[in-house]
């Protein structure tokens, strides 16, 4: 699978016009579903590591990969789509806004997330 350049910050984020793209390393069949940190990737970029319950059969894993996501970055589904690997573990999916809103906002919940901390939800306490 074509794989979009390394980003030099050594995030899975990346900007494109109309929104950003983020690079996913996805486990089906796990125990739970959770965002489990980063994983190297071959060309020196990271991918976000994922694992969701589903199996991956009749884009299952795909939809409770985006669930899992819009809970965690609290936006709607909708606004997140399977791009680049649909049936495939490594994944590149879109999340469609302002990419450099996008961007501040996510590598602010990554660091959160790193640290052991779980974002706020909307409506609560920073």
């Amino acid at each position: 699978m074509a794989r979009p350049e390394a980003d030099p910050a050594g995030t899975p984020f990346s900007a494109v016009a109309g929104g950003l793209r983020v690079r996913l390393k996805v486990t089906p069949r796990s125990a739970r579903n959770r965002v489990e940190g980063l994983a190297p990737e071959a060309d020196g970029g990271v991918a976000l590591k994922v694992s969701v319950t589903a199996a991956p059969e009749d884009g299952k894993a795909n939809a409770a990969v985006i669930k899992l996501l819009a809970a965690e970055w609290d936006v709607p589904k909708s606004t997140i789509e399977v791009v680049l690997g649909a049936a495939e573990r490594r994944k590149l999916v879109q999340l469609a806004g302002d990419p450099a809103a996008l961007r501040r906002r996510l590598e602010d919940w990554l660091a959160r997330h790193l640290a052991g901390r779980r974002p706020a939800r909307a409506g609560g306490a920073e």
